[in-house]
């Protein structure tokens, strides 16, 4: 995939009140780059401090959605040469996620069309999260040998019931209600409504509140559409309950219907090491007090995935050779050691945050 080298792949404008942050890799569905997690940042900080604005929206160019993550070629080809740069992308994204949960002003997400790991990350932590028709998110990281991140150990933690456990484990895609169900966005509306509903924005005076914003984006909003999590979510707290994911497996394979097979046959097809992960952080996600507590312990899961081959198999299988038919190592569930496990809570060398996670 080529890109033009000298195109401008994060957008910052002003209009009227309004700050606009526009992510513009279209033909790699806007997936976040080092300089772009940078530009977005400092796009922040300006308009944090800019008396003039009174909201920030952040979305995505072209038709297709407003990231899908990360750019995992890059950080696949960083952890088999060496360089650091995934381990910087990391650090400063998770720091943005941070920045973004706890920005100041109204921050808008427009979660159109594909909003996957790092775009979740990008909106998920705002304030008034806007999904569409179009929207399809996820969390897929066991599916490339990797984890739920971004601060999604803290999101997925406080989803209604086992919704999270659910959304983690099996990687597959949400529609708009399904989001909404699962607290990982506010509000439903039309994706061609975008224009006008920035137009309105703008439009509003420099002292406009968080409420002013709200008020515009429900005049926008549309009752939801039907979302499987909520017709299934008796059965999803039935077998998502456990700290095991043997218990969770002997669960599905327990229940009836498509949709208690159809999440058997995902968790099965995942990278065992990665769902088992993914279980633990879940689980203590559930205990912490703050999401810088979640961040710094998927920052240290990072450095400690740059070790593991399913990462690499993962991101081959998805990406560089395209075959989707990934080998994990080890092949299943009851091979997955708990010292392997281990490995991944050892604090980091240098910590993302100066201070204790506690004090936020």
């Amino acid at each position: 995939m080529h890109e033009d080298e000298n195109a401008q792949t994060v957008i910052v404008e002003r209009r009227g009140t309004a700050g606009l942050i526009r992510l513009n890799r279209p033909k790699a569905l806007n997936s976040l780059t080092l300089p772009m997690i940078e530009a977005i940042d400092t796009a922040l900080e300006a308009f944090a401090n800019d008396p003039a604005i009174a909201s920030v929206t952040i979305s995505g160019e072209g038709e297709r959605g407003l990231c899908a993550g990360g750019d995992i070629r890059a950080l696949y080809q960083s952890g088999r040469n060496g360089s650091g740069l995934a381990e910087e992308f990391w650090r400063r994204e998770f720091l943005l996620n941070h920045r973004i949960a706890f920005f100041p002003k109204p921050y808008v997400a427009f979660m159109d069309g594909i909003t996957m790991g790092g775009g979740v990350g990008l909106s998920a932590h705002g304030r008034y999260r806007i999904v569409t028709e179009r929207t399809r998110l996820a969390m897929p990281e066991t599916g490339i040998g990797y984890f739920p991140d971004v601060g999604a150990t803290w999101l997925l933690a406080r989803a209604p019931g086992e919704l999270g456990i659910w959304i983690g484990l099996t990687g597959l895609e949400l529609n708009a209600a399904d989001a909404i169900q699962a607290g990982l966005s506010d509000f439903e509306m039309s994706s061609f409504q975008y224009d006008e509903l920035i137009d309105t924005l703008a439009e509003l005076p420099k002292a406009a509140s968080g409420r002013d914003v709200e008020a515009v984006i429900k005049n926008f909003a549309r009752e939801t559409s039907h979302s499987d999590l909520r017709s299934n979510i008796d059965l999803i707290n039935r077998t998502m309950r456990f700290g095991k994911i043997e218990e969770i497996i002997g669960a599905l394979a327990a229940e009836e219907g498509d949709f208690a097979s159809r999440t058997h046959e995902a968790i099965a097809k995942r990278s065992p090491t990665s769902v088992k992960l993914t279980l633990e952080l879940l689980r203590r996600g559930k205990q912490s007090r703050t999401l810088m507590e979640c961040l710094e312990r998927e920052f240290s899961a990072c450095l400690a995935i740059l070790g593991i081959q399913d990462f690499y198999e993962g991101i081959r299988a998805a990406v560089i050779d395209k075959d989707r038919m990934p080998k994990w190592q080890p092949s299943s569930f009851d091979k997955v050691e708990p010292e392997a496990l281990a490995a991944f809570f050892k604090p980091a060398d240098q910590p993302l945050f100066s201070k204790e996670p506690t004090q936020e």
